[in-house]
C-alpha cells in the first residue's frame, strides 16, 4: 500500500511538473515569440521606398575592411562599381592580407574612380583588426553618411538611394538592414534559418526604433549612420577590442540618444557567409561566446533556454497527454510558424521550419563549442592574431 501511495505521488508530481514546465514554454512562445513575429511584420522593406533623387542624395562613404578575401572580393567589387549613386566614395582597407587581396584592390582602383585603398601593415596594441581597419577608413572618409559593410557583400545598383529614402522617411540617424544570405543545401538552410529566427528573438528588431526600448541592432553587411552621430558616439575607438563590433555599434549609437532602426533588404543586399556547415561552425567560433560577453553563466542560460523552448517540446511530444500535450502542441505550432515565416523572408522553403529542433541542437553545439574552444585557448584567433581572453573581457562595451 505504501509503495502504491509513493508511486501515485510521484505520478502526480511529474504530471504537475510537466504542466508547469510546458505551460511556461507555451507562455514564452505566445508572449515573446508572437510579439516579435508580429513586430517583424511592421519592419520597413527597402523595396517599398523609391530611390532618392540626385538632389536628395547626401555624400556617402562606403567603408569596409578586407583581409585575405581574394575568393569573394572580386564579385563584391564588381557590384560596388555599378552602384548608382551620385556622391559616393568607396574606401577599402587592406588589413594585412597575405593572399591576392591587395592586388585585387589595386586593380579595382583602375576600374572604379570612386574606390580608394588604405593599407594596414601592422596592428597597433589595444585593437582588434577589423575595428582598427574601419576606424582607419572613417578617418580617410569625407561623407556626411557612413556606410559600414563587409568585403564579401554584394549590392544592387539602387540600394543606397533607397536606403537614404528610408532613413530620411523614418528620421533615422542609424539604419541597419537585414540582407539575403546565400544558402545551399539542407544543412546550411537548416542552420541559417534557425539562426535568423534566433536573431529576431534575441534582438526584437521592431523595438530598435523605439527610444524607450533598450533594444539595439547592428548588422555587419549594412550599417548606414550619420557621420555626426558616429563621431558623437565615440567611433570604433570605443569598440577597439569588441569582437561583435557590428552589433555594438548599434548599441553605442542607441545609448548616445540617436535614432536607430532596422529594415529588410532581401535581394538588394546579398552575402555568401560561409560555405557548408563545417565552415559555418568554424566561422562562429570567435563570435558566439563573445556574444555572451564571455560569461559562462550567460552561456548556461542560453543553452537552457534553447533546449527548453526549441528541443524539449519535440522530444516530449510522443509521451504527453491532456493539458501537457496541449501546451506542447501550442508551443510547437507557434515555434514552427515563426520559423516558417523567417524561412520565407530568407527566401528558403517554409518546410525548413520542420527542422526547428535540429537547428536548435546544432546552434547549441556551436555555442558550446565556441565557449569551450575560447576557454581552452585562453582567447580567440581572428585575422591571424591571437587576443587573450582577459583583454577581450576588458574591451566589452
Amino acid at each position: 500500500m505504501l509503495g502504491y501511495r509513493v508511486s501515485t505521488f510521484e505520478h502526480q508530481f511529474m504530471r504537475i511538473l510537466g504542466l508547469l514546465v510546458f505551460g511556461l514554454i507555451a507562455i514564452f512562445w505566445i508572449a515573446h515569440g508572437l510579439r516579435v513575429a508580429i513586430g517583424a511584420l511592421y519592419l520597413p522593406w527597402l523595396k517599398d521606398y523609391s530611390p532618392a533623387a540626385d538632389e536628395d542624395c547626401p555624400q556617402v562613404s562606403l567603408l569596409f575592411a578586407a583581409r585575405d578575401e581574394e575568393e569573394k572580393l572580386p564579385i563584391a567589387l564588381e557590384t560596388l562599381r555599378h552602384i548608382n549613386y551620385p556622391r559616393l566614395e568607396i574606401i577599402a582597407v587592406d588589413d594585412r592580407s597575405s593572399d591576392g587581396t591587395a592586388q585585387i584592390l589595386r586593380d579595382g582602383v583602375k576600374l572604379d574612380p570612386k574606390l580608394r585603398v588604405v593599407s594596414v601593415e601592422t596592428l597597433p596594441e589595444g585593437w582588434l583588426g577589423k575595428p582598427h581597419a574601419l576606424q582607419r577608413a572613417y578617418e580617410t572618409s569625407n561623407g556626411e553618411w557612413l556606410l559600414f559593410t563587409d568585403a564579401d557583400v554584394c549590392f544592387r545598383p539602387d540600394t543606397i538611394r533607397r536606403a537614404i529614402s528610408l532613413a530620411n522617411a523614418k528620421q533615422f540617424d542609424h539604419l541597419t538592414l537585414m540582407s539575403d544570405v546565400e544558402m545551399h543545401g539542407f544543412w546550411e538552410k537548416t542552420v541559417l534559418t534557425f539562426f535568423g529566427l534566433g536573431f529576431h528573438l534575441a534582438t526584437n528588431p521592431r523595438a530598435v526604433s523605439d527610444p524607450r526600448s533598450r533594444a539595439y541592432i547592428g548588422i555587419g553587411a549594412f550599417q548606414l549612420v550619420k557621420r555626426s552621430a558616429y563621431a558623437a558616439s565615440g567611433t570604433h575607438r570605443r569598440l577597439a577590442m569588441e569582437v561583435v563590433d557590428d552589433m555594438k555599434l548599434g548599441k553605442i549609437l542607441k545609448q548616445a540618444g540617436f535614432r536607430s532602426g532596422a529594415g529588410i533588404a532581401q535581394s538588394f543586399i546579398t552575402v555568401r557567409w560561409h560555405a557548408g556547415i563545417k565552415n559555418i561552425v568554424r566561422g562562429v567560433t570567435k563570435n558566439f561566446f563573445a556574444g555572451a560577453e564571455f560569461k559562462i553563466r550567460v552561456v548556461i542560460v542560453q543553452l537552457t533556454a534553447l533546449f527548453c523552448a526549441s528541443i524539449l517540446p519535440f522530444l516530449a511530444l510522443p509521451f504527453a497527454y491532456g493539458w501537457t500535450l496541449r501546451f506542447i502542441l501550442l508551443s510547437a505550432t507557434v515555434a514552427i510558424g515563426f520559423h516558417a515565416g523567417t524561412a520565407i523572408v530568407m527566401q528558403a522553403s517554409p518546410l525548413y521550419a520542420l527542422t526547428h529542433p535540429l537547428g536548435a541542437a546544432i546552434f547549441s553545439y556551436m555555442l558550446l563549442r565556441s565557449t569551450v574552444v575560447t576557454l581552452v585557448q585562453g582567447g580567440i584567433v581572428w585575422r591571424g592574431t591571437f587576443y587573450p581572453l582577459r583583454k577581450l573581457r576588458r574591451g566589452i562595451v
